[in-house]
Parts: C-alpha cells; sequence; structure tokens
C-alpha cells in the first residue's frame, strides 16, 4: 500500500491532545487542550496548526493515525451504554464473584470492586458447552426469542454474550446472535468467541461486557470524527493504533473498541523501541509521563514486553488486582496516576499525597487559571523554576506562578507548616518515589535489573522529571528524543499494521496432536491476515507464533516464541525444550517430574518494519554556553541552583551541557539536575549521563575528539 501525501498522528490524553505532521522528511507537532464533550473538536484545531506550521492544506492528508483514552475514561466513569449479558444459566455472578485472589491480603474490611454490570442486568438462558466443544445442554431457540423481547422492551443498547466454553464451540453464541439480530435490530451485540475466546470465564465475560458497554460509545465518536474530518477537507483512511502496538481499520476498532484501552501509551512503547533500535540500546526502561499518567514499559532487543491480560480502573490507588481484568494482547507497562495534571493533599497522617485523582484540562492545574484551586504537580514544577509560566506549550497558554504558590500554600503548607517552595519540594518528591516505587516493582516482577537499562524519557512532564527518577533508580543514563512532548502520536507513525489472533486449546505435549495444532495456526494466520489485509495493505505480511505453557497444576502460564518453522513442524520436544529455557530464564530453574501443558495459542501477523539507520556516534564533544539562566530546585541538593538554559532547536551535534541545566522545546522541558551532564547527538537526542561517569571523556572532548 503507497501512502500518498503527509501523515497525521494524533492522541487524545487526559489534558492534551498532541498532533503530529509528517511529510517529505519533516515533523511539525502541537499541543491542544483535550476537550471533553467534543474530543473532535481539539483534533481538528490541531490538524489546522500543524498544516499551518507546515505550509500545506488539510486535504493534502493521506493518512491518519490515532490513539485515544476514551474508551479507558468510559470504563473508569462508567460513561457506557446500557448493556446487557447472557450468560450460561448458574453463571450469571461470575462477574461479581471474581476469584479468589486477595490484593490486600490482611485488610478484614476489604471492598472489591463493583463490577461493570449490576446484576438486575445479567441474563442466563439453559444451555451448556463441556471443555471440548461437546453440546450437553442444547440451546432452545424459543427461549433466546423471549428473552430477546425482554431485553428489547428494556431499551438495551447493546448486549455482551458469554457462554460457558463458547471459545471451543461457538455455535450456541451465534445462534443468540442470529435470534437478536431478528428481534432486537437496533442492538449492538459482542461475543465472546469473538472479542476474547480464551479460557478463564472470568477475564472473558469481562472483556466481552467491557467491550458491549463502550461499543456504542466508540462508534458514535468514530464516524463522528471521520465525518468531521471529512468536512475539514480530509476524506483519508483513519487508521487506529491498538493496545498490542499495532494499527487497525476504523472498522475494526468499531466493532472491537476494548482493544483501543491502552492505545495512547502503545504508541509511546512503540516510540521507545524504534529510538532504542536506532541507538543499539537492548535494555530500555521506557518512560512516558503525560498530564494524567505514568507509564513505565521495559523494552528488550527492541521489542516492548507483551502480555494477554490487564486491568484498568484499578480502584485501590492502582493496585493490582484491584480493577477490571481485560483479555487482550497488550504491551505490558505498569501505570501509576502520576502525572502534570495529578493532585496533591495532607492525608489525616499529614503525609503528602499524590494522584490518582487529576486536574485533566477543565479546569487544569490551579496555574492554568481557570479556576482550578488544588495544586497539581505541574504547580510544583512550576514554583520549583522547572517550567518557565511565560513558555509553556511554546506560550499558547499563559501560566500564573502566583496561583501555584497560592494553592499549595493553602493546600500543602498550610496543613504541614511550609512555605510554597518547601510544598513544591515535597509534592515533587512524592510522585518522583510513587513513580521510581513503579518502576522498581515492575523490574523485580519480570527479574530484571535497572541499573543495566537505559531510560528513554517522553510525554510532556517526563523529560522534567527524568533526571531526577534516574537518580533514585540507579540509572546512568537517559535518552529523551526530538520530539519527546508528544511522543505517542509520533510512535503511532511507526507502528506496524497488526492484529494477534488468540485461541485456547488445552493440549499436555504428552498427547500432542500436530494435525489439530497445524489446523490452529493456519485458521489464526487466515484470521489475522485478513484483518490486516482490511486496512488497504497489499504487500507482505509476517505473522510471529507464540504458546502460552506452564506445568501441570500451575495457575498460570508463560509466553513462549516459536519461529514459523518450529510453529509448522510442531515438534513437542522443540517446544518443551523452547518451555524450559523461558521458565529457567524467569524463574532460575526448572521443575523436574512435572508434565507440561499448553493452554492458549497466538499469532500475530503484522507489516514488515522498516529498516532503521544505526546513529552515528558524536565525534567530537563542546561546550556551549547557555543563552539565560535561571533558578531551580534541585531536590538532589536540596537547594536552589543557577541552571543555564538552552533552546534545544540551538545545539547542534556535540553540544554538552554540564548540570544543572534546562533545555527548552515547543513541547516540553529538560531539566539536567547538577549530578548529570548532557550531550545532543546526530539524531537530536539528548544524551543525559551520570557526572562520574564523565570526567575522563569531558577531559579529551576539550583536547581531542571523543566519542559518546
Amino acid at each position: 500500500m503507497s501512502i500518498l501525501g503527509a501523515r497525521l498522528g494524533v492522541d487524545i490524553g487526559g489534558t492534551f491532545t498532541d498532533v503530529v505532521l509528517e511529510q517529505d522528511g519533516r515533523r511539525f507537532s502541537t499541543k491542544v487542550l483535550t476537550t471533553y464533550a467534543a474530543p473532535e473538536d481539539a483534533i481538528v484545531e490541531g490538524m489546522h496548526r500543524v498544516c499551518a506550521k507546515a505550509g500545506i492544506d488539510a486535504s493534502a492528508i493521506g493518512q491518519i493515525i490515532h490513539g485515544t483514552t476514551l474508551a479507558t475514561n468510559a470504563l473508569i466513569e462508567r460513561r457506557g451504554a446500557k448493556t446487557a449479558l447472557i450468560t450460561t444459566e448458574g453463571f450469571r455472578d461470575v462477574i461479581e464473584m471474581r476469584t479468589e485472589s486477595r490484593f490486600e491480603q490482611y485488610d478484614l474490611n476489604l471492598t472489591l470492586p463493583a463490577p461493570l454490570l449490576p446484576r438486575n442486568r445479567r441474563y442466563t438462558v439453559k444451555e451448556r458447552m463441556d471443555a471440548r466443544g461437546k453440546v450437553l445442554i442444547p440451546l432452545d431457540r424459543t427461549a433466546i426469542e423471549a428473552l430477546a423481547d425482554e431485553l428489547r422492551e428494556a431499551g438495551y443498547e447493546s448486549v455482551a454474550v458469554g457462554l460457558l466454553h463458547s471459545y471451543v464451540n461457538d455455535a450456541h453464541e451465534r445462534l443468540i446472535q442470529e435470534v437478536l439480530a431478528e428481534r432486537l435490530p437496533g442492538a449492538m451485540v459482542s461475543l465472546s468467541s469473538e472479542v476474547s475466546p480464551q479460557m478463564r470465564e472470568y477475564e472473558r465475560f469481562n472483556t466481552t461486557i467491557a467491550n458491549a458497554y463502550i461499543k456504542p460509545l466508540m462508534k458514535s465518536y468514530l464516524v463522528r470524527l471521520k465525518g468531521r474530518l471529512a468536512a475539514e477537507g480530509t476524506a483519508c483512511p483513519i487508521f487506529l493504533m491498538h493496545s498490542g502496538g499495532g494499527i487497525i481499520s476504523l472498522e475494526s476498532a468499531s466493532e472491537f473498541p476494548v482493544r483501543l484501552v491502552e492505545s495512547g501509551p502503545a504508541g509511546g512503547a512503540v516510540f521507545a523501541a524504534d529510538i532504542a533500535a536506532r541507538h543499539g540500546l537492548k535494555k530500555v526502561l521506557s518512560f512516558d509521563m503525560g498530564g494524567t499518567t505514568a507509564k513505565i514499559c521495559l523494552i528488550k532487543n527492541y521489542t516492548p514486553k507483551t502480555a494477554r491480560v490487564f486491568e484498568v480502573a484499578r480502584t485501590y490507588r492502582f493496585k493490582k488486582g484491584s480493577g477490571m481484568p481485560i483479555s487482550i494482547p497488550v504491551i505490558d507497562m505498569v501505570e501509576i496516576g502520576a502525572g502534570g495534571g495529578s493532585l496533591a493533599h495532607v492525608d489525616s497522617m499529614n503525609q503528602i499525597r499524590v494522584g490518582p485523582e487529576s486536574a485533566g484540562s477543565e479546569p487544569g492545574p490551579a496555574c492554568y487559571g481557570r479556576g482550578g484551586k488544588r495544586p497539581a504537580v505541574t504547580d510544583a514544577d512550576v514554583v520549583l523554576g522547572k517550567i518557565d509560566p511565560d513558555n509553556f506549550a511554546a506560550g499558547t497558554i499563559p501560566l500564573f506562578a502566583d496561583q501555584s504558590a497560592a494553592a499549595l500554600e493553602s493546600q500543602i503548607g498550610g496543613r504541614l507548616g511550609m512555605d510554597a517552595l518547601e510544598s513544591a519540594w515535597g509534592v515533587a518528591e512524592v510522585v518522583d518515589e510513587n513513580m521510581a516505587n513503579a518502576a522498581r516493582v515492575h523490574a523485580v516482577e519480570n527479574g530484571e535489573d535497572l541499573s543495566e537499562y537505559t531510560m528513554i524519557a517522553f510525554g510532556g512532564a517526563a523529560p522534567l522529571h527524568a533526571g531526577r527518577l534516574c537518580e533514585k533508580l540507579g540509572i546512568a543514563r537517559c535518552l529523551v528524543p526530538p520530539g519527546a512532548g508528544v511522543g505517542s502520536a509520533i510512535g503511532f507513525l511507526r507502528a506496524p499494521f497488526s492484529f494477534e489472533a488468540n485461541r485456547t486449546l488445552f493440549m499436555r505435549l504428552a498427547q500432542f496432536d500436530i494435525a489439530r495444532v497445524t489446523k490452529l495456526f493456519d485458521e489464526m494466520e487466515e484470521e489475522a491476515t485478513r484483518v490486516v489485509r482490511s486496512c488497504g495493505w497489499d504487500g507482505t505480511i509476517q505473522a510471529e507464533y507464540k504458546i502460552y505453557m506452564r506445568y501441570a497444576g500451575q495457575g498460570w502460564e508463560i509466553p513462549v516464541t516459536l519461529t514459523p518453522q518450529e510453529a509448522r513442524a510442531a515438534d513437542p520436544a522443540v517446544i518443551l525444550k523452547r518451555f524450559e529455557h523461558e521458565y529457567a530464564n524467569l524463574f532460575g530453574r526448572t521443575v523436574k517430574g512435572l508434565a507440561a501443558e499448553i493452554t492458549v495459542w497466538s499469532v500475530n501477523a503484522h507489516t514488515p518494519q522498516e529498516a532503521v539507520t544505526p546513529v552515528a556516534p558524536v565525534s567530537q564533544m563542546r561546550d556551549v554556553p547557555g543563552e539565560s539562566s535561571r533558578s531551580v530546585f534541585d531536590a538532589g541538593l536540596g537547594r536552589r541552583v543557577d541552571a543555564e538554559a538552552h533552546s534545544r532547536t540551538a545545539l547542534p551535534a556535540g553540544s554538552r551541557i554540564d548540570g544543572p541545566g534546562i533545555v527548552t522545546e515547543d513541547e516540553t522541558t529538560i531539566v539536567l539536575p547538577s549530578s548529570r551532564f548532557a550531550v545532543t547527538l546526530n539524531d537530536g537526542c539528548i544524551d543525559i549521563r551520570l557526572a562520574e561517569a564523565a570526567p575522563a571523556a569531558a577531559v579529551a572532548a576539550r583536547k581531542e575528539p571523543a566519542h559518546v
């Protein structure tokens, strides 16, 4: 597929909508406050801004790739459609019973999150399949017709259908869909055998309900967006970023909107992986901090870590197990309520707390002057000198430092006997420690040592906090790429068209059925390829094969990647060897005497990734004097310091800055602590390194060429 004209990447966040235009190797970007009532308004405004910068008309845009938090926000805020669940008799309360795990083991007053649908919106039918797909109790069509009439009278907009073991045999779900199409033609229907054809009914039912719940909202928005853009003269194809790190068509996104819940963060991980590949960095910690949340992802060998299940709408301060499980392919990352708009307060124990509540864009932090009275992280950054109030978002959004100071003094300092500066320091340290703790836990859970990693920081707020975060985590190197403030939107433009098909087929290696496995892989590859072709791609499509395995008796599986040759040969001995290798890597040893088994099979079809050009090292460094200076609070030293300020556009390759320092650009600001120095690389990345490791290189740079 050839793409004519410019390409537009659009990321709707909780506070800002980021828009990036690429044309003929040039990139133009802007940030616009998100318009909650009509998100397309911010997109159109941002599109016209970048088109004006590029000197082109909106009709010249040949492709739009869009990611959004609308699906996630609808689930968190419970703003979805009136939805019903149809399930097998006896399983009405699965989504309320959840699993036996407790996310707070010793809390005797533990309150479990309420299910997405109350009990009176969950209906049952008399039917039963066994675990191998054999019909035990046939489904009566007359009973479905009566139920459909009842749902029509109740005025349901959307219906989720989740029957026991339908991932093996979907005949009964198909029959229900057929009857609903006849008796309830105006309602949207989501089948669990299509949305998430995997074992474990709690996760599968919950994912299907979530899809049905947000489907009318997302479908209406996407249709509205397409029409609005066409009215503005942009009638090009629109694609959506999905949670697995690839792109799908607008039509596929409308049918399976649950796949969009992590679309924005996924774009950021793709962006970081692309930077890692260009710099040959095999171990990268992706740090994406925006206006509402911070996202942390481990990237190894230029590939973000993926998972099959993740949670949204956690009710216990983002504690694992306290949210809604969504069973879809997703880039695995930890997400916490720590963004520029995260609100700070003092709790009952006189401790400063930050987030997860956010000021968003309406009213925004106190410094926005839009009515916000509570201090946010951005207010702390303004008081600490990290943000220039007169040059925020390239001067398009004026900030009021006096209102930041007033909010901090009244809400924090007044309770703790501190002035505005000390209050701001406390807020910044708390939010940075929250993010550092999240990164530490994520690394430990994956058996990784963060001291071996390089951080890649992006998002509007990340460069402000990355230096301090590296100090806390013991990370010696951090890259801040060009366009860091709109990194996720740039990531959309780097992502391949892709779709991952999953199936549950329980199989012990001792009873391995080669013919059945081959047929299963063929079916999944055909399905995934068909979805990619629906995007208009007529070139080569590649496939990746993955299976999820465990020892008999274990409760969860680990992913095992197979080469195309291994998947086609389907040799159980080779598969066992692969499993034991991955198991030993994760847990340090294998378990002798236990049989191995496969539960889930996966095929990801995607377009080929473009080959990246390695970035050549800088041949010579030279000190660059600052254009101005300003007072910045250095948390590592616990006091204010004078920092030289530089414009990023005025730093050619090889420019060296010693901390403390400030580097400004339109969408963000890089804060360089006293413990670091920075060098501009040949691709425009700002390479921040530990100063203790630099003296020899710094001396050499002054006398003779030195490589970075």
